[in-house]
């Protein structure tokens, strides 16, 4: 019980902070983009939300490592630590990079045909940004999905 009132209270006070989405706050977006793809075109119930949304934290930081703002370090940090909470870290064997891309220009933070995303700054950082090397992107999609 402590542990859910104290995240409750995290999170209370970092929206409270930060109105705008343009900092902390976007924290606790990231991987959601990802996230709502998978649970879509897996079906909703499926997925639990906080798995898809923990596979998508792993595919923001693949992204933000590739992108250079985090280590190899830190993504295989995050990576061991959802893994320790027992959270998958792939999406499913049969969601293809084409419909990944389809199902992020659907979520609401996509803008202008353009797939925003949050992505890390540094391990406790995170930006809302369209402003990334799309082909990286597809690098991020296509080393994710695990082959058959």
């Amino acid at each position: 019980a402590y542990v859910i009132e104290r995240s409750c209270q995290n999170k209370s006070d970092i929206v409270a902070a930060d109105e705008k989405e343009s900092g902390k706050r976007a924290l606790l977006n990231l991987g959601h983009t990802f996230g709502h793809a998978i649970e879509t075109a897996s079906g909703y119930g499926s997925w639990l939300h906080g798995e898809a949304v923990a596979v998508g934290m792993v595919m923001a930081a693949d992204l933000s490592q590739r992108l250079g703002a985090i280590s190899i370090a830190d993504l295989k940090r995050i990576i061991a630590l959802l893994k320790k909470a027992k959270l998958p870290t792939h999406p499913p064997q049969d969601m293809t990079t084409q419909q990944f891309l389809k199902l992020m220009l659907r979520d609401k933070k996509a803008l202008d045909g353009k797939i925003r995303l949050v992505l890390l700054k540094s391990l406790g950082e995170a930006v809302i940004s369209d402003d990334y090397d799309k082909h990286l992107l597809d690098q991020t999609l296509n080393s994710s999905i695990p082959m058959a």
